[in-house]
């Protein structure tokens, strides 16, 4: 792997991603955010507004920008031919299917989450869900830091798909994600959420199995964001070479 270019590059993930970057030695081509201005990277590589720029000069791009940004940045890749990462969360249908279209010409690993630990976990969770029935309630419960604005996060979005997948049913109907007063009873196979947020927390998920008289608790705390730093690169770095298709972090882990 060669250059790397960063979407978001101001961003908590931007900066944590061209640290790591330096630490294992691998340049970084540049950036790109909502103003231009300014450098990032060990050689002071240009933070610039415009994607296409970023990624005519990179060998390969990850995004953490915004999801508003994601069309440009997938417009840009495709027609320069590079590959991409995206760790940006809080993506809704209609961008899904735009990272389909793009996925037709080059390849794309997207995510909820980077780090290699919680995607064992959601490997985990899928195996527990088929094994266990419907008697076994599924809740997914999350905290991140106060600045995060998208709930329930994209990794409890994850864990949720990986044990709606085990069970066979679809998240989108069966998911459960606001209680508040007189909601009735806990409905027979549902996959619950609850989102934390506060302070400084960089992320941490709970998947709880619960039966009668029993349950099993699944986790998982990122003690720092330089782990999804550190997975995003990796991810970037398996990317390479691939074909066009649509891959995930569960390929990079060979799950």
């Amino acid at each position: 792997m060669s250059a790397i270019g960063i979407f978001g590059a101001r961003g908590r993930m931007g900066q944590a991603i061209a640290q790591v970057a330096a630490e294992q030695g691998l340049a970084v081509a540049g950036g790109t955010d909502a103003q231009a201005g300014g450098t990032i990277g060990a050689d002071g590589a240009a933070i610039t507004t415009d994607p296409a720029a970023l990624a005519a000069m990179a060998d390969i791009l990850i995004d953490f920008s915004s999801p508003h940004a994601l069309q440009a940045n997938l417009d840009a890749c495709v027609a320069a031919g590079k590959p991409l990462v995206i760790g940006t969360t809080g993506l809704e249908a209609a961008q899904h299917a735009a990272i389909d279209v793009a996925a037709r010409s080059i390849p794309v690993l997207q995510t909820g989450n980077t780090s290699l630990g919680v995607n064992l976990l959601a490997a985990l969770v899928r195996e527990a869900a088929a094994r266990l029935g419907e008697d076994w309630d599924i809740e997914i419960v999350e905290m991140h830091h106060r600045h995060k604005v998208d709930a329930p996060s994209g990794t409890a979005l994850l864990l949720g798909q990986a044990a709606a997948e085990g069970r066979g049913i679809d998240l989108t109907s069966r998911s459960a994600r606001g209680r508040d007063g007189i909601t009735g009873a806990r409905k027979t196979g549902d996959i619950g959420f609850a989102a934390l947020r506060g302070g400084s927390v960089a992320g941490d998920h709970m998947v709880v199995l619960a039966g009668e008289g029993e349950r099993i608790e699944l986790g998982h705390r990122a003690e720092s964001r330089i782990i999804f730093a550190r997975g995003a690169i990796r991810a970037a770095q398996w990317l390479t070479g691939k074909g066009p298709g649509r891959y995930t972090m569960a390929d990079v882990l060979g799950l």
